[in-house]
């Protein structure tokens, strides 16, 4: 179980070490007024500092050690 979770967190913080984010697309109502209604896609973006991912990293490896010692 612990060598399933460290794995998990080394993927995890590899990939977050990659992307250090991501976008996606939202649908906004501007306006709504009775029948009319108008609505316009708007960006948004998720963003992560890099030293997050370092962490997740370092903690899966060191769960997975931990793992082998038992």
């Amino acid at each position: 179980m612990n060598r399933t979770v460290g794995l998990i967190l080394i993927v995890v913080g590899i990939a977050m070490l990659v992307w250090t984010g991501f976008s996606y697309t939202k649908k906004e109502k501007i306006v709504d007024a009775g029948p009319i209604q108008i609505s316009a896609d708007k960006e948004k973006s998720v963003n992560w500092p890099p030293y997050v991912g370092g962490i997740i990293l370092v903690a899966g490896v060191v769960v997975l050690v931990a793992s082998k010692k038992k």
